[in-house]
């Protein structure tokens, strides 16, 4: 019978890498939960015009990329490509929106058809942040900190580089897409296949193309910053200012747009040099269309989204994973005598009682010391209880390092209990 094995793009995230993924989301969390932004959780499953209405039906991820079916009651469903437009859907249907402020995150897989490629899947995680209600420079600003902020908790902020530019308002980029369409038509002979694609469909996503004899062509083409409404200018300029005065180094890209068609004035990227070509780990900018886009009321928007894939990726490549993150057990319980196992859970249970970050193996399986042992190396603990026939006559534990030279010791229940403090710098939750 042939195996069955996961599908392409989609991939399993075994122990050893799970550790490194709970690290990097718990620093998420703990960093928003500081700013003061609570959690929302969005189904995987929406309709699917929530995605065409949303980023556009001639974008790249609609056209092509969508994992879109029907159901039995004959409906078009689709797997999220992305989350910004989940959250927008759940904010309006559960009146999240109108006269309020909200400060919203998420994270969970998305899922988009395309080649997979290293830190690039097609059932990728994101990490989402939205802010809804808010219309000035100060809450992009905001949002540019907490990144900065979490780069420097990561260890990553001499291998990330802000990237900002302003896209103006809806009649400044008509305005623009006019000039430049007109002005890359003349030329398209000389664009690259993609670009060529692009001209009828969406002529920003030109301004990103990676191919450099199209760079080189757009260095004589119209200018965005030529054709932007005197807000955008000023929101922008406030926005450099707030940065400016909290330290926060950018680069102004004026060729910068974003891919989904929702974005106008603030947009940004943070990329890294480090991982080759696909050099973005986190991306945003402002959406004000967005909800009335979907059937509410105009409300102004703002937000980023970064991949746990990628930064995890990042991570490894700057060696900024710490050693806390680690599946290794600080405690292996070895029972290798016959009624030593009733004894061992009562023990193990008074140590997670009194320490629930500690982790404590028990063994299970039976096996004489020889094989326990092995087990407890195995495990990559910092030291082995052993309760073998002394032990249980006299009610006291062996202590073994398994990691150090020290000497082996016999302690009794309460002094096993002050060793662990003294050895974990743990505190009892029973003090």
């Amino acid at each position: 019978m042939k195996t069955i094995k996961a599908i392409r793009g989609m991939n399993d995230l075994l122990p050893a890498q799970s550790v490194v993924w709970q690290y990097l989301e718990q620093e998420v969390r703990t960093l928003v939960n500081s700013y003061g932004y609570q959690e929302i959780r969005m189904p995987i499953v929406e309709y699917t015009d929530l995605f065409k209405r949303s980023i556009g039906e001639v974008t790249d991820i609609v056209e092509k990329e969508m994992y879109t079916f029907k159901d039995r009651n004959d409906e078009s469903l689709t797997l999220r490509p992305e989350g910004t437009a989940g959250c927008v859907r759940a904010g309006e249907q559960h009146g999240l929106f109108y006269n309020q402020v909200q400060r919203l995150w998420y994270s969970g897989p998305m899922f988009r058809y395309e080649r997979p490629q290293k830190g690039r899947y097609r059932q990728f995680h994101q990490i989402g942040v939205e802010v809804f209600g808010l219309d000035g420079p100060d809450i992009d600003a905001e949002l540019l900190l907490m990144t900065a902020r979490l780069w420097r908790n990561l260890g990553l902020e001499n291998a990330v580089t802000l990237q900002l530019n302003t896209l103006g308002d809806s009649e400044s980029r008509s305005r623009f897409k006019v000039a430049l369409v007109e002005y890359l038509t003349q030329r398209k002979d000389q664009l690259d296949d993609d670009s060529q694609r692009r001209l009828d469909s969406n002529p920003l996503r030109i301004l990103d193309s990676k191919n450099s004899e199209t760079q080189q062509l757009l260095n004589d083409a119209p200018k965005l910053i030529d054709f932007l409404d005197q807000e955008s200018i000023e929101h922008f300029e406030l926005l450099k200012q707030l940065l400016d005065d909290a330290g926060i180094k950018y680069q102004v890209n004026p060729r910068l747009v974003r891919g989904l068609d929702y974005y106008g004035k603030t947009v940004f990227e943070w990329v890294t040099d480090q991982l080759g070509a696909q050099g973005t780990v986190c991306a945003g900018g402002r959406y004000n269309g967005l909800v009335e886009q979907l059937g509410g009321r105009s409300t102004p928007a703002v937000g980023f989204a970064m991949g746990i894939e990628r930064l995890v990726l990042l991570l490894e490549t700057c060696s900024a994973i710490p050693e806390s993150a680690s599946n290794d057990a600080d405690i292996y319980l070895m029972t290798p005598v016959e009624g030593g196992q009733s004894a061992g859970f009562k023990i193990a249970e008074t140590l997670r009682q009194a320490y629930p970050s500690l982790r404590v193996i028990s063994h299970c399986g039976g096996g004489n010391f020889k094989r326990q042992m092995k087990r407890a190396v195995d495990s990559q603990a910092s030291y082995a209880l052993i309760l073998g026939s002394e032990e249980l006559e006299s009610g006291e534990i062996s202590v073994k390092a398994l990691k150090e030279q020290q000497p082996q010791q016999r302690l009794n229940e309460v002094d096993l209990l002050d060793f662990v403090a003294e050895k974990f710098g743990l505190k009892s939750t029973d003090a």
